[in-house]
């Protein structure tokens, strides 16, 4: 497992909206420039330190996420361009919100060689957008949305159900008006109320704020009608693409690719043999890694603790652990997991716990296999080519689903 992506942070923005609990802080002017520099100095020594021990060959795939990159101006440029002095990933993407993404900027992003710009756009009603701290305007949206085509990024963007005061209608309207836009790709992502952020404090003193979860599921089959009906295809449970348009880099998260992350809070995910080479960039562990014994079938999950890369959460995942993971995870995707990796599975776990698995999310109209014979006793009765994916019940209650996979990181074979 070589590092086939990365992942970088940027934890500025503008200004912090009421539902977020991401590793982030509002600032501007000289508070910022002089926070973003020494951070993207940081930045840059920590990619720098990979690139020259060779672990960034391999990478396919960057995302620089944040917080709101774009906020980093021709800082931003300079990341990009950084990242490409040690990799020549295909997709690089950028988090940008439409306020921060302006022309000067596209036009450096392009130059230096972002290939996607993934907008922030949540809502096209502005009240929608008032209600939870967004800056931009439905306009707004557009236009950056049109400028990022313009010079030339395949162009995705976020939206969001269950906001405070959005109906069925004005849901719909968004999403007429998205897909009149053309993106190459939306997710849509229901909202969660996350303890601690002012719209849950606001919540608890106005029930009315909580998002209605069969409201919630509504807007998410609307979308996905919507969406389906204007040529997007839905390849993972929040997202669409056009053809070809698929997010290769959130791929890599849902079918068990190395990542690297670098920056305050990016998480990373390296096989043992990977860490192992790289341990002595990963100062300061704390966690279960450092006290046990590495074996080079594991795998090794990474939160960088701090701005200065001192400090690092490490998580070990034996070889069953990371096994029912990367089956959990094949749930999300509409591909959902071949034959393959249930048997790598199937060598680690015994037959009985695996097919006891599979036997249980079938029966229970979870997932089914792409192939017949549904009733059948192993795994080993499906073709080669087969695969196990999930319905649409499976993704509606897919805490059901995926818990029972993870289980197989424990139970008995």
């Amino acid at each position: 497992m070589t590092v086939r992506a990365l992942y970088v942070h940027v934890p500025f923005c503008h200004a912090k909206c009421v539902y977020c609990d991401f590793d982030s802080c509002g600032l501007t002017g000289e508070r910022l420039a002089r926070a973003a520099g020494a951070y993207l100095a940081q930045l840059e020594s920590r990619i720098d330190a990979f690139g020259a021990c060779g672990a960034l060959e391999d990478v396919e795939t960057a995302y620089i996420g944040g917080g709101t990159p774009t906020v980093l101006g021709e800082g931003l440029a300079a990341l990009v361009a950084h990242i490409r002095r040690w990799c020549a990933p295909s997709e690089l993407t950028c988090e940008a919100n439409p306020e921060s993404f302006d022309e000067a900027l596209a036009q450096r992003l392009a130059a230096a060689g972002a290939t996607r710009i993934s907008l922030g756009v949540q809502s096209l009603d502005d009240d929608e957008l008032g209600r939870i701290g967004r800056l931009h305007s439905a306009c707004g949206a557009l236009a950056a949305l049109e400028r990022a085509r313009r010079h030339g990024f395949t162009v995705s963007c976020d939206l969001m159900c269950g906001l405070p005061g959005q109906t069925g209608a004005s849901w719909r309207a968004t999403l007429a008006r998205t897909v009149e836009a053309r993106p190459d790709h939306v997710s849509v992502y229901p909202l969660t109320l996350e303890e601690g952020t002012p719209l849950a404090r606001r919540a608890e003193r106005d029930p009315r704020l909580v998002p209605d979860e069969d409201f919630q599921a509504s807007c998410m089959e609307t979308a996905a009608s919507v969406l389906a009906g204007a040529g997007y295809a839905r390849y993972e449970v929040a997202s669409y693409a056009l053809p070809g348009r698929r997010c290769r880099h959130n791929c890599m998260y849902w079918t068990g690719a190395g990542y690297l992350g670098i920056g305050r809070s990016a998480a990373g995910m390296l096989d043992g043999a990977t860490y192992l080479r790289l341990r002595r960039l990963f100062p300061g562990g704390e966690g279960d890694a450092p006290t046990r014994s590495v074996d080079p079938r594991d795998r090794v999950r990474l939160v960088q603790l701090d701005d200065a890369a001192a400090r690092f959460d490490i998580e070990l995942l034996h070889e069953r652990e990371a096994l029912a993971e990367d089956l959990m995870l094949g749930m999300r995707m509409t591909d959902g997991v071949d034959r393959a990796l249930i048997a790598r599975a199937a060598t680690c776990m015994g037959d009985g716990a695996v097919d006891g698995a599979l036997r249980d999310v079938c029966a229970a109209g979870l997932a089914a296999w792409t192939d017949a014979p549904d009733g059948a006793a192993s795994w080993r009765e499906h073709a080669p080519c087969a695969r196990l994916v999930p319905t649409e019940r499976g993704w509606l209650l897919g805490n059901e689903l995926y818990a029972r996979f993870w289980d197989l990181a424990t139970e008995a074979s």
